[in-house]
C-alpha cells in the first residue's frame, strides 16, 4: 500500500514516515529541502530499516509531481508540505500564500486525475485565532492573525468544497498544538534553519551553547505564572495521530477536523523549567515585551480524536524536554555532520 507523505523529510514528517514503515505501509516522499536536509532520509531509512523512494520535488512544479503519480499506484496522501514560520509569513504573505495554496491546489488537481481521494492534511492550531477559549474544540469559528494560519485555514475549505464537489473523497484535517520532542534515539528531530521560531529548540540551542539566553515575550499575562500558556504535544504522539487518521480516511469516506494535543496547558517557565529538571542545564532567560498577535492561553480538547480515531497523547513533558536534549547533544548542528 504506497503513501505519498509530502514534505516527508521534515520534522513531523520523519518522524511520522518511521511510523508508517514501522506499521508497512510502502512510503514514497516528496520534498524540496526547503525546510528539511538530504541526511534526515537517510536516517529515517537507518530506524525503519527499510528503503523509502524519494523525490526532489517542489509542489508548484506540475510536470515533475505528476511523473511521481505516473510511476506509482497510490492509496493515500498525507500533506505536510509547507511554509511554517508565522514571522516569516507576515514580511512576506504573497510567497506564503502561493507555495501553500497553489501547491495543495496541484497537489490536488493530480489526486482527482490519478483517483486518489484519500488525504491527511497537516493543518494547525492557529485557525482558530485570538478569540476562542481553552480548551479549544474543533467546531469553534476559525480565524487567523497572520498570513501562515490564513493559509491553513483557506486549504482546509479548499478541502471542505473538494468533498462537497465528491464526496468519495475522504480527508481529515489535523490541527496541530505545538510540537517538541524529537525520536527516542536521537537520530532524527527538528532542525530549524537560522535562528528558531519555536520554544524548545531555542532552548536547547541556549542549553548548548549556540545561544546566549532565551527571550521570553511577557510575564503579564493572565496565566499561573504570567507568561503563554501552550498545549505542547511531543512530536512521536503527534507521528502516530497521522497513523490513526491514515486508516480513518483509508476506511471511510468524509472529512473532518481533529485536534491533535495533550488538552494540558503549560507555560513557558514552565517549559523551561522541566527541561532544567531533565537534564541538569541551567537555561538563562530575559523577559522581553509581548508579541503581537501572541495570546494569553491556547490548549487543545483533544477528546473528538480519542472517539473517532482512537488516539491519545501519551508522552509527558519531561519525555518532550529529554528527547530534545538528546537529539540537540547528538547532533549539536542538526544534520549538518
Amino acid at each position: 500500500m504506497h503513501i505519498l507523505v509530502t514534505g516527508g523529510a521534515g520534522y513531523i514528517g520523519s518522524h511520522t514516515v518511521v511510523q508508517l514503515l514501522h506499521a508497512g505501509y510502502e512510503v514514497i516522499i516528496v520534498d524540496n529541502f526547503s525546510n528539511s536536509k538530504p541526511e534526515s532520509i537517510k536516517r529515517i531509512q537507518e530506524l525503519a530499516g527499510k528503503s523509502v523512494t524519494f523525490y526532489e520535488v517542489d509542489l508548484l512544479d506540475t510536470e515533475a509531481l505528476e511523473k511521481v503519480f505516473k510511476a506509482h499506484t497510490l492509496e493515500a496522501v498525507i500533506h505536510f508540505a509547507g511554509l511554517k514560520a508565522v514571522g516569516e509569513s507576515v514580511s512576506i504573505p504573497i510567497k506564503y500564500y502561493h507555495n501553500n495554496i497553489t501547491g495543495t491546489l496541484v497537489l490536488c488537481e493530480l489526486m482527482k486525475k490519478y483517483q486518489v481521494k484519500k488525504m491527511v492534511f497537516s493543518s494547525s492550531a492557529t485557525v482558530y485565532g485570538m478569540h476562542n477559549v481553552s480548551p479549544l474544540t474543533e467546531d469553534l469559528p476559525l480565524s487567523t492573525t497572520n498570513p501562515y494560519g490564513s493559509t491553513k485555514m483557506m486549504i482546509e475549505q479548499i478541502l471542505q468544497d473538494i468533498h462537497v464537489s465528491d464526496p468519495s473523497f475522504s480527508i481529515a484535517l489535523l490541527r496541530y498544538f505545538n510540537p517538541i520532542g524529537a525520536h527516542a534515539s536521537g537520530r532524527i528531530g527538528e532542525d530549524p534553519n537560522g535562528i528558531p521560531n519555536n520554544l524548545m529548540p531555542y532552548i536547547t540551542q541556549v542549553a548548548i551553547g549556540k545561544r546566549e539566553k532565551l527571550s521570553i515575550y511577557g510575564n503579564d499575562y493572565n496565566t499561573h505564572d504570567g507568561t503563554g500558556v501552550r498545549d505542547y504535544i511531543h512530536v512521536e504522539d503527534l507521528a502516530n495521530g497521522h497513523l490513526k487518521a491514515l486508516e480513518k480516511v483509508i476506511t471511510s469516506p468524509g472529512i473532518d477536523a481533529y485536534n491533535l494535543g495533550t488538552g494540558k496547558g503549560v507555560s513557558v517557565l514552565d517549559v523551561v523549567h522541566n527541561f532544567e529538571k531533565a537534564t541538569g542545564v541551567t537555561i538563562p532567560y530575559t523577559i522581553t515585551p509581548r508579541r503581537p498577535g501572541d495570546i494569553a492561553t491556547c490548549y487543545a480538547d483533544p477528546s473528538k480524536a480519542l472517539s473517532a480515531l482512537g488516539w491519545k497523547a501519551k508522552k509527558s513533558l519531561e519525555d518532550m524536554c529529554r528527547d530534545s536534549w538528546r537529539w540537540q547533544t547528538n547532533n549539536p548542528n542538526g544534520y549538518d555532520v
